[in-house]
């Protein structure tokens, strides 16, 4: 069942903040993220490497200015995977959640028992295909229980606290809810949900288009 305020589309659109439109990544051949603790260890680790197992997920997309994409089936590896692989490498019991840098430079966060959700995955394949670049290629955060901006796409860094730091102010900070669980509808912070349906709605069409327009150039 469709969640309250959204609307399905047959289409899967390019879609984020219009700022980003005309961003895309510096390398769509590279599956290898750097992840680090506090700052301090680094590691690389490489999707493509198959030291982990695949796995696929049929879900639902649902971005937060209220349109949705159903029966998206993504395949990668599931972060629990990659999070028990990393317990090699990390001291990881007192972690709180983690940064996703993009190429593009965009950069989200998310609360670490959410992303221990069995259906949360760095994905690097859609609906049967490699991930394209309008979908975050070459690797992209799946996160169906969150609204699309926490999906992050052109993964490149993970970055794990045991603090959280403050990742945005002012204005952003308004448009980036800590969690942006689709079931409470936290479509942002201070103002309920519902209410930004209605603002967010009259952004679809002209954002749509300007990410199309920035697809041909």
């Amino acid at each position: 069942m469709i969640p309250p305020g959204q609307k399905a589309r047959k289409d899967f659109p390019r879609f984020g903040l219009p700022q980003y439109a005309a961003r895309f990544p510096t390398n769509v051949d590279d599956r290898s993220i750097e992840i680090s603790v506090n700052g301090l260890e680094k590691i690389r680790f490489d999707l493509s490497s198959k030291a982990l197992p695949r796995s696929t997920i049929k879900t639902d997309f649902h971005c937060v200015s209220t349109w949705s994409y159903l029966g998206a089936e993504w395949s990668g590896v599931r972060f629990t995977d990659l999070f028990e692989q990393l317990q090699n490498s990390f001291e990881t019991k007192n972690l709180n959640g983690a940064v996703f840098f993009a190429q593009d430079g965009y950069k989200t966060s998310l609360l670490l028992e959410d992303l221990l959700g069995v259906d949360v995955l760095l994905a690097d394949s859609l609906d049967g295909q490699p991930l394209p670049i309008e979908h975050g290629a070459p690797l992209r955060l799946v996160a169906p229980d969150h609204y699309g901006y926490k999906n992050l796409k052109h993964l490149s860094r993970i970055k794990f606290y045991t603090e959280m730091p403050v990742l945005k102010r002012g204005f952003q900070a308004f448009l980036d809810h800590p969690r942006a669980r689709v079931k409470f509808e936290e479509r942002g912070r201070w103002i309920p949900g519902w209410i930004l349906r209605y603002i967010y709605r009259f952004l679809i069409v002209g954002t749509v288009k300007d990410f199309e327009k920035a697809m041909q150039r």
